[in-house]
């Protein structure tokens, strides 16, 4: 860690957290240590969480902006990043769109924004997960465990490769998904959730369920469930023609969600259309049948040409 981490404001930091101290390149390296970035402009917060985090076992760097925080990551791997989204010159939705355009890391963010807009602009980023302040560590923790659990164990990658359902084509190698022949752009998250939900196509899937299978929480007890139906609801825009009349994402009243196989309707037989259909006599003119488009000289008879003399 370079000397842009070093500062008057660090110089004061307790004894426990060592926020000025410079750290090993090999210690940042170490394979069975979980290595933790905490991005958050706040003192307090850094210090409190930096001192809970390394009596879990956690390896922490600190980072007081968001300059700060892509510095270190360019020099050192880490496993998990805590990111703060209301800091000065480099807010923490610059910093998450940043990183992932360089890296999947697991990125959780703080913030103090607990509108859904906020939350979800954050996933829509590539965030993993959010907490709002204030929080208890105890719900930092358990968020943590669930991502880290999630990373290691891959639960992302199901026996299938391609899942093709009615017109939703789901492919896991590659990671994309089309649907009626669309390309689709699905975060991380929503990409585990639909693979989760088509894997258990036509059968309803509690919000406990996908918050154990596809979060990753080893119990959904205390955990939001609000965390599901925005995912869900973002999962809509993308699928569905009318996200609030869902064909393919569909909710079970008291239970939770079910992907449905959606098959789009087969064409019906040619007709004239703008054209009145069936035979007609001999020398009769054929007929616009909306004459309202015509307006009110579709009554009169066709121009005929005089004949030559």
């Amino acid at each position: 860690m370079g000397q842009k981490a070093q500062g008057s404001e660090r110089d004061q930091a307790p004894p426990p957290v060592q926020e000025d101290a410079e750290l090993p390149s090999s210690s940042l390296d170490t394979e069975d240590v979980v290595r933790v970035l905490v991005v958050d402009d706040e003192k307090m917060v850094r210090s409190l969480l930096s001192i809970s985090l390394q009596r879990l076992g956690y390896q922490v760097v600190m980072a007081a902006n968001g300059r700060e925080a892509l510095e270190l990551f360019e020099q050192h791997d880490f496993d998990l990043v805590l990111l703060d989204v209301i800091m000065p010159d480099l807010d923490g939705f610059a910093v998450c769109k940043q990183l992932r355009k360089i890296s999947a890391v697991p990125i959780l963010m703080l913030t103090a924004l607990n509108r859904p807009d906020d939350i979800v602009r954050g996933l829509e980023l590539g965030a993993d997960n959010y907490v709002t302040k204030p929080f208890t560590f105890k719900e930092v923790e358990a968020r943590i465990r669930a991502i880290l659990r999630r990373t290691s164990n891959k639960l992302d990658e199901q026996a299938f490769q391609v899942i093709e359902l009615g017109d939703v084509r789901l492919n896991s190698e590659q990671r994309t998904v089309s649907v009626a022949g669309r390309m689709i752009s699905l975060t991380r998250t929503e990409f585990r959730l639909l693979q989760y939900l088509m894997a258990n196509a036509n059968r309803p899937v509690s919000k406990q369920d996908l918050l154990e299978n596809v979060w990753g929480y080893e119990s959904a007890d205390g955990i939001n469930s609000n965390l599901v139906e925005l995912a869900i609801r973002r999962l809509r825009k993308k699928l569905e023609e009318d996200p609030s009349q869902p064909q393919r994402l569909v909710t079970v009243r008291g239970v939770g969600y079910k992907f449905c196989v959606h098959a789009p309707p087969a064409p019906g037989p040619l007709t004239s259309g703008s054209y009145q259909a069936g035979s007609r006599r001999r020398g009769q003119e054929l007929r616009p049948t909306s004459r309202a488009s015509l307006g009110d000289d579709s009554r009169r008879r066709p121009l005929r040409l005089p004949s030559p003399s």
